[in-house]
């Protein structure tokens, strides 16, 4: 019985070197432009950390023409009173907000009012075409409770860097730097004149496609770690840890977000035994449900939340 023969190949000539796929080369001089430094855990915060809320709460947005619009919101729910025991104290509270928002390319205005006599406003404004002012400031009726903040935003080709100026003599600098196409080293320094004390910090943020990895540490004691994975175009696994040096305080936690066509669902779980969930749902253009979930089995304390949001 004849064996099959393999086909034959043809032999590389004498003295031929294997083909070799050289990576692409980086090109330094013309690198990305990094993510603000206040937002570099944004992907993180966004998937672990919802406007969690208890009681209900419903929001209107009405507007005037294609700049200007105003805001009507009512909550009514109890609120948590800090104690120095493990027990939870609320009691019952309802306000309502009305705000008024001027939104142009160049120039944002909001503004807030509320019926405890607390007002809020914020401005944003384009000087030019790399360098942003933002302004944010909190009116009370409260002694030494008001407060203002001003920022300067620059904006380089692979870098940005940040001044910031606050009531209480508040000083404060940041700069971050793309160093590869996805990865970015940045730094920050803040000196509190009112209370005597400063800082100095640093971060590192990683990103591809389909994944982001942040850490952060400060003088302060933090070390902060985030990391977020695009399982697809619609689901998101995200987890973080946080540590206090000086408490010896650590608090882990996974989530996930899943974005659906009529709807988003984000939930939770961290060390301490805390389980969320947030959905947000479009019930027809422009009117969306809200449900709100949090037990906290450490505390024995149960939040739940609904709400409905009418108007873009």
């Amino acid at each position: 019985m004849a064996t099959p023969v393999p086909p034959a190949t043809a032999d590389s000539p004498a003295g031929s070197k294997p083909t070799v796929i050289e990576p692409d080369k980086v090109d330094y001089f013309n690198l990305p432009c990094p993510v603000p430094y206040e937002e570099i855990n944004r992907e993180v915060i966004m998937s672990l950390k919802p406007e969690l809320f208890e009681g209900m709460r419903f929001d209107f947005t009405r507007g005037l023409n294609q700049r200007f619009f105003l805001n009507h919101s009512v909550f009514m729910g109890p609120t948590e009173l800090p104690t120095q025991s493990m027990d939870v104290v609320k009691i019952p509270t309802a306000h309502y907000e009305f705000g008024a928002n001027f939104i142009d390319p160049k120039l944002m205005l909001l503004g807030r009012v509320l019926t405890d006599g607390k007002v809020n406003a914020r401005v944003k404004c384009d000087l030019s075409e790399n360098l942003a002012m933002k302004a944010n400031a909190q009116l009370t009726g409260e002694p030494h409770m008001s407060h203002g903040m001003v920022n300067f935003d620059y904006k380089g080709k692979d870098f940005r860097t940040l001044f910031q100026f606050g009531n209480g003599a508040l000083f404060g600098a940041s700069y971050i730097q793309s160093v590869t196409p996805h990865l970015a080293l940045g730094g920050e320094v803040f000196w509190a004149g009112q209370h005597r004390k400063s800082g100095i910090g640093y971060v590192a943020r990683y990103n591809t496609n389909k994944m982001v990895a942040t850490g952060q540490i400060a003088s302060t004691g933090i070390v902060s770690l985030g990391y977020v994975q695009k399982v697809s175009e619609k689901v998101s696994l995200a987890s973080d840890f946080m540590y206090d040096y000086r408490s010896r305080d650590v608090t882990a936690s996974v989530g996930y977000d899943y974005i659906l066509r009529q709807c988003r669902l984000r939930g939770k779980i961290d060390s301490n035994g805390c389980v969320a969930a947030f959905l947000e749902e479009r019930l027809n253009m422009g009117l969306n449900f809200i449900l709100s979930a949090e037990i906290d089995h450490k505390k024995s304390d149960y939040k739940f939340g609904f709400g409905l949001t009418l108007g873009e």
